[in-house]
């Protein structure tokens, strides 16, 4: 397990298809907050009908039984239930308190799930369903992000923030591998770079404007911020980024897309392939370089590509790139060691 979770894709981002599907109380704040995915921010002074405006989840106040007992109960607590974005193994949590200080639940602990379809909410709290506690009960700080690392390997489909007793939360992040499953992918073509799929950008040269896990994300980027690009080069070397595919493929092709970068597209760009299985050290041409256009989507047919685990995408000399998507098929095996990884899955 890496040290820095974080470097995981966030399983329970919107852009993934995340959602907060229920809360057993949201009177001052939404549940929905939790996932946004930009940073917190707080206003002074902005109140509405149910008090200061917070960008995050809060919770009312919550009372003892009777007079002579006005305070909670040792193991009262709210709590919201988030449908993940696609099923994965969860690598680690990052419960943020940003802005709620006085107002922030001094514990919390995570649930996780494994629920296949579309279950509902009823179907959801259900007693028959199994909850396995991910991050026991913890202290928390107010104005803070707290992470947790999670040893548990299983595929999970829901979590359950809960919070002792009440309070406010401003964001949760759930980072982990994605686990496709492969009903869904056998016999289909699809992106098999895809985070939603398993994709995993693992190493590049540079990061210094914008992450390279930009470059397999979902959808297309609505700003440059949204790609990745890499610092300018006073040298005469070259970036690149290395991706690991959800599995053993046979690629058909490469979509590139430049959108957004003007003045900071690459010039020219390459990729490359590598099979694991056979050399991980011995990499092959999927793509010469290419001279692109900026502000550009780019598509490449291959000829009889070999088989890959990995690609790395080259730039020449530095520059922006927003996706790159690489359609192909899972060879036999891969499905085979994707069943075996995931006995008796059904869509999810």
């Amino acid at each position: 397990m890496t040290t820095d979770f974080t470097a995981y894709v966030n399983l329970a981002s919107r852009a993934l298809g995340a959602g907060v599907v229920a809360a057993n109380d949201e009177w001052f704040a939404e549940k929905e907050n939790l996932l946004r995915a930009e940073p917190p921010v707080f206003a002074p002074h902005t109140f509405g009908p149910r008090g200061q405006i917070m960008d995050g989840w809060e919770t009312r106040r919550r009372r003892g039984p009777s007079a002579a007992h006005p305070h909670p109960e040792p193991n009262a607590h709210d709590w919201a239930i988030v449908r993940l974005g696609v099923p994965g193994i969860v690598r680690g949590v990052v419960i943020d308190t940003a802005f709620f200080t006085g107002n922030h639940p001094p514990g919390a602990s995570v649930e996780a799930a494994a629920v296949p379809g579309t279950p509902s909410v009823e179907e959801l709290l259900d007693p028959a369903v199994v909850w396995t506690t991910i991050v026991a009960r913890t202290e928390l700080k107010g104005d803070t992000a707290h992470p947790f690392e999670v040893d548990a390997e299983r595929r999970f489909t829901h979590v359950r923030l809960n919070i002792f007793p009440d309070g406010g939360v401003a964001r949760l992040r759930v980072h982990g591998e994605a686990v496709p499953d492969p009903a869904w992918l056998d016999g289909l073509t699809v992106d098999l770079a895809a985070q939603e799929f398993g994709g995993v950008a693992e190493a590049a040269s540079d990061r210094y404007f914008s992450s390279p896990h930009n470059l397999n994300a979902p959808g297309r980027s609505r700003v440059m911020g949204e790609g990745w690009e890499t610092r300018r080069r006073r040298d005469d070397g070259h970036d690149w980024v290395r991706l690991r595919l959800v599995g053993r493929a046979e690629l058909l092709g490469a979509e590139l897309d430049i959108d957004n970068y003007l003045g900071n597209a690459p010039g020219w760009v390459a990729l490359a392939g590598s099979d694991a299985g056979v050399d991980p050290d011995v990499w092959f041409e999927l793509l010469p370089r290419t001279r692109v256009q900026p502000d550009t989507r780019h598509r490449f047919r291959f000829t009889d590509a070999p088989p890959v685990t990995h690609v790395r995408i080259e730039i020449f000399p530095d520059g922006g790139v927003a996706r790159l998507r690489l359609p192909g098929r899972l060879t036999e095996a891969a499905l085979t060691a994707l069943r075996e990884r995931l006995p008796g899955a059904g869509p999810a």
